[in-house]
């Protein structure tokens, strides 16, 4: 028994001794893999930190020139909305064609105002050129201010994309008013130095009155683009409009009388109604009732007002550059010589003063003194609606 004891008490130490002895022979290779491994991991940690911080770093450029495309994009615009407001403010001083080259006499004091006026051919409204305010107004409701700082990127695009669709919307109308204007000042002044070459008035020749000043040149900038290339042709346009509006002014166009014209004798050679002779007639006979009022057909300087001979009561009007007219027959005068008179303004009755066999206008109209046929000047004026 003792025996067995001491041979199992042998084995065990053994064992143990065995299992000592294997421990410490692998032990220092057990701690090599452990320490092995744990770098491993270490280095995998590692590098899918470096790939996520690359990550970071990629979306953060791309974010950052995101950006940059959108200020780039934005200033544009605001670079843009600019060039237009300032095109708005310098169309501003084109003025409308409606407001140059008109010819009508003013309304008298007190006569009611019939509704709206139909436009005669040469005073007919243009497209007007929009103020400012217009400008954005025009732009959709849409102002830089109006666009958030940091929104989602398809919303930033759409904005823009509205942005610039308003702004090419108001670019375009501005091209297109611009066009509207010049056509309208060249085409009103084409017509009228046709009826001032009807007439016989060449309107190179007949500078304005009382005008002058410093010669200062007027021309473009060595940089202008088509727009003030454009806005520089409407501006001399307009003064060319200007001139020749002045000159028509003063050119008897409308008729001496109210209503349809009655004309008993016309302008040439007749009958004289006393002597029964061929005669030289200087003027038209319109028929009418004593007391009915005689207008001056064009503006201009009186002249001459009170009984002259076979005139009877007569009232001549210097018009400028040559041109007068002549109003006889008068039952009455109402102007005084020096008197400055505007197209349409009364200057006497009709009657039957001086050499006369019944109530009616005698009407003249000079040029540098001589007579010539005042249906010349009324057919002229028929054209833009003086009648």
């Amino acid at each position: 028994m003792a025996f067995w004891t001491v041979v199992g008490t042998l084995v065990i130490m053994a064992g143990w001794s065995i299992v000592t002895a294997t421990y410490f022979a692998f032990q220092d290779d057990v701690l090599a893999r452990m320490i092995a491994r744990q770098a491993e991991m270490q280095f995998a940690y590692e590098d899918r930190i470096a790939e996520m911080r690359a990550q970071v770093d990629r979306v953060t450029s791309r974010q950052l020139l995101d950006q940059e495309q959108l200020e780039q994009k934005l200033d544009q615009i605001v670079r843009r909305q600019s060039m237009l407001e300032q095109r708005a403010t310098a169309m501003g001083t084109v003025s409308d064609p409606s407001s140059t080259g008109s010819l009508r006499p003013p309304r008298a004091a007190g006569q009611p105002a019939a509704g709206v006026p139909k436009p005669s051919p040469i005073s007919a409204p243009a497209l007007s050129a929009p103020a400012a305010r217009d400008v954005r107004a025009d732009a959709g409701g849409f102002t830089l201010a109006s666009v958030p700082r940091a929104p989602r990127p398809g919303n930033v695009e759409a904005v823009l994309t509205r942005l610039q669709e308003s702004l090419d919307r108001v670019e375009g109308r501005q091209v297109n008013t611009l066009a509207s204007l010049e056509e309208s000042y060249e085409s009103k002044a084409r017509r009228m130095r046709a009826v001032l070459a009807d007439v016989g008035i060449d309107a190179a020749k007949h500078a304005n009155a009382a005008a002058g000043g410093p010669f200062v040149s007027y021309r473009l900038t060595p940089n202008a683009g088509p727009f003030e290339k454009q806005v520089y042709r409407i501006n001399v346009a307009r003064a060319q409009l200007e001139r020749l509006t002045t000159t028509m002014v003063a050119v008897p166009l409308r008729k001496p009388v109210e209503g349809e014209i009655d004309t008993s004798s016309s302008f040439g050679v007749r009958i004289d109604p006393f002597l029964g002779r061929p005669a030289m007639h200087t003027g038209l006979d319109f028929r009418g009732d004593t007391g009915e009022p005689i207008r001056v057909t064009a503006g201009g300087t009186v002249t001459s007002a009170g009984w002259s001979g076979g005139y009877g009561r007569l009232v001549e009007v210097d018009h400028g550059n040559g041109l007068s007219t002549r109003y006889g027959h008068l039952s009455e005068i109402e102007v005084k010589v020096g008197q400055t008179l505007k197209a349409g303004q009364t200057v006497g009755r009709l009657g039957s003063t001086g050499r006369s066999t019944g109530p009616h206008l005698h009407y003249e109209t000079r040029i540098d003194g001589e007579a010539v046929d005042p249906q010349r000047f009324l057919h002229a004026g028929a054209k833009f609606g003086l009648m």
